[in-house]
Parts: C-alpha cells; sequence; structure tokens
C-alpha cells in the first residue's frame, strides 16, 4: 500500500511523437485546452520526478520512500526542511544522474514543478512560492499562452517549441553532440483537483528520446552543476 498518492500519469498531446506502447494519448486534449485560461509551457527535463514529503524522498512508486544513490543529496534536504512540510508534497525533475540527456548548464540538481496540497493542484504562482521557501527552483518556464479558439496556432507554437535546445543547453549522451529539449509540459497556470488532472497537464516529448537502458543504473554518472566547473577552473 502506498504511503501517499503518487503522481498522476501525464497525457500525450496526439502530436507528440515520442510516446511508447504504455503511454496514454488525450485525443481531445483540445476540449480541456480552450477551456484553460492561461496555459504555461515547461521544459520537460531529463531526469527521474522525485516527490519529497514529510513521509520521505520517493520516487514514481510511493509505496516506500527512495534509497538510490541519486537521490541520496535529496534525501540529506529532506532531513533539514521535514518538519516544515506539513501536508505539502513537491515534486520536481532529479537531474543527479545524467540520463539521455545531458545538461551543459545546471545551477541545481532539482527543479520542481508542481505542488500538491491534500487534494489540489496549486496554481504556478504557490509552486512558485513554496519552491523558493524551501530554497529549490522551478522547471523554465518557455512560454505562457491564452490558447482561445485557434487550435492550429496554439499546435504550432508547441511545435515551435520542441524544436529548440534545452534552457540548461543539451546534448546527446551516445551522439554527444547537441540536440533539441526532450519535449514540453503544459499546464493550467491555476490550480486544479488531483481527480482532474488529466484535463489540465499535458506533453509533448520528442522521438527516439531515450537512449537508456534497464542496465543504465549500473554505469551512471553524476551530472556537475556549473559552480563546481568554475572551482576546476580556478
Amino acid at each position: 500500500m502506498s504511503i501517499s498518492r503518487k503522481y498522476g500519469r501525464t497525457y500525450h498531446y496526439p502530436f507528440s511523437p515520442g510516446t511508447t506502447s504504455d503511454d496514454r494519448i488525450s485525443h481531445d486534449y483540445w476540449a480541456a485546452v480552450r477551456k484553460i485560461k492561461t496555459v504555461i509551457h515547461t521544459e520537460k527535463l531529463d531526469g527521474e520526478n522525485n516527490c519529497l514529503s514529510r513521509y520521505g524522498v520517493f520516487a514514481r512508486s510511493h509505496a516506500a520512500p527512495s534509497t538510490t544513490p541519486w537521490t541520496r543529496f535529496l534525501r540529506e534536504k529532506w532531513e533539514l526542511l521535514k518538519n516544515d512540510l506539513g501536508d505539502l508534497e513537491l515534486f520536481g525533475e532529479n537531474l543527479y544522474a545524467i540520463h539521455s540527456i545531458k545538461y551543459e548548464n545546471l545551477d541545481s540538481h532539482y527543479y520542481v514543478f508542481g505542488v500538491r496540497l491534500h487534494e489540489q493542484w496549486l496554481s504556478w504562482e504557490e509552486t512558485k512560492f513554496y519552491a523558493a521557501c524551501f530554497d529549490f527552483p522551478t522547471v523554465p518556464v518557455l512560454q505562457t499562452v491564452e490558447p482561445g479558439d485557434d487550435q492550429q496556432t496554439y499546435e504550432q507554437g508547441v511545435l515551435a517549441l520542441v524544436k529548440q535546445a534545452s534552457v540548461f543547453g543539451s546534448s546527446d549522451i551516445l551522439q554527444q553532440k547537441p540536440c533539441t529539449m526532450e519535449g514540453v509540459v503544459s499546464r493550467n497556470i491555476e490550480g486544479y483537483a488531483v481527480d482532474d488532472f488529466q484535463n489540465h497537464v499535458f506533453k509533448y516529448v520528442r522521438k527516439g528520446h531515450v537512449k537508456t537502458d534497464e542496465h543504465w543504473t549500473r554505469n551512471w554518472k553524476r551530472a556537475p552543476l556549473n559552480f563546481e566547473k568554475n572551482v576546476d577552473n580556478q
């Protein structure tokens, strides 16, 4: 039995090419999006979804706290803030271990993308507020849009964003050359109910993104941060 409710599955846009056999696609996404006044497109970072709650640090499953070596830094941070979390649950992308994309310009290993309080996902302003309270940055916001009634313009906007490199600089670990960002996550800028998640959050993932296999954990490497590079160069 899970200690808490795990993060919901994010449905793909129907024009997202990076789907796998177990992914879900929101074929009627536009019916939901056009009801949202303001959508923010954030960069989908290539890491591990980690949650910090009063019960510990969790990966995708909330059955038990994580004990992996690449969550150690988060578990150490959690020890300092656990008594202040209360009922808040912070969700973020853990970039400590390099996956399919190597980021060249990281100031942090953990970027918050959502905050849950009971049965509600908080607004983006509240998410930024609580992330800052616990000294965490948030994932990069690429664009803020008002969907309106023009579906084609909306989709063209998403497709233009995913052609760009990561805000943090991105390179393919196998080809060892610059690559585009992994994708985009779009969410309602306002808060919404946990049970209505699928109508407020959508994603686009580029084709052929995953370059790792099930054995990557045996030979994983730590992503360097900017201040560490500066020290090495002195």
